[in-house]
């Protein structure tokens, strides 16, 4: 008899648990905006986290919330913001302006030789836990990849010269690889600007850049006093364009001593 009484009283307790379960479940019940599914669905589903977030899901989530502005995927540009918009009734103000990353070094082994003969795991933060890197010059690209393994999109790759490449037509802007290199060689730019630039990365004195590297920045000036537009200035010893002065007339070019001021998008990139 009491064995029968505890599983009487045993299954009563589990049906009203269940019971008081199902209710604080509906009761308490987080309604979904619709129109985060949709919004998912617009964006590329890459989850390459450029918007600071987990993943697209979450990116939706905080769009259709207002939380984050409506053109944060950067990877879906400007087409998907105005597709979002267009979900949420909002007037578009994603810019039109694609970005892809650009390399600013010109490093390769013949010409910025390494300080000692690195055989470590392939990985760039891992070598930078030797000495600072391998190679002589501190603030030179160290050719071991980890940008590529980080692209989500197969954008980059290793060239033949031991730098890496970009494919534009692949590339996105969404900063991945940027943030996964230790020396921060990979900026990302606007793709379709007109302007020279300087593959550098250098912010060492001239000095110590000529021992380095035969194809890094010295901080001559001489690139400044050639500009008629005051479009070139030095800034931590590294000469810097100013794509909104420049108009491209070349007169830099023809005064860098290293030849290293180039058009963009004809330094390590493929089309």
């Amino acid at each position: 008899m009491d064995l029968t009484m505890s599983i009487v009283i045993i299954g009563g307790l589990g049906v009203l648990f269940g019971g008081l379960l199902a209710y604080a479940a509906k009761r308490f019940a987080v309604e979904e905006d619709p129109r985060v599914e949709v919004v998912t669905d617009l964006l590329p589903g890459a989850n390459c986290g450029a918007c600071g977030l987990a993943g697209c899901s979450s990116a939706a989530e905080k769009i259709v919330a207002g939380e984050i502005p409506v053109d944060s995927c950067i990877p879906g540009g400007k087409k998907v913001a105005d597709s979002i918009c267009e979900v949420l009734g909002i007037e578009s103000v994603a810019s039109g302006g694609r970005k892809v990353a650009e390399i600013h070094c010109l490093g390769t082994k013949d010409v910025a030789p390494d300080k000692f003969d690195y055989q470590g795991v392939r990985d760039c933060k891992a070598a930078m836990m030797y000495s600072g890197g391998f190679k002589a010059c501190a603030y030179g690209c160290l050719g071991l990849g980890t940008c590529v393994e980080a692209c989500p999109f197969e954008a980059l790759s290793m060239g033949a010269n031991g730098l890496p490449q970009v494919d534009t037509e692949k590339c996105t802007g969404c900063g991945v690889c940027a943030k996964a290199c230790p020396r921060n060689v990979i900026h990302i730019e606007l793709a379709d600007r007109k302007a020279k630039y300087i593959p550098c990365n250098s912010k060492a004195s001239g000095k110590v850049v000529r021992q380095a590297c035969e194809v890094g920045c010295i901080g001559c000036r001489a690139c400044v006093k050639a500009c008629p537009n005051e479009a070139v200035t030095v800034e931590n010893n590294l000469a810097v364009i100013n794509r909104e002065k420049c108009t491209d007339c070349g007169k830099c070019v023809e005064a860098c001593k290293r030849g290293i001021i180039k058009d963009v998008g004809t330094v390590l990139v493929l089309k």
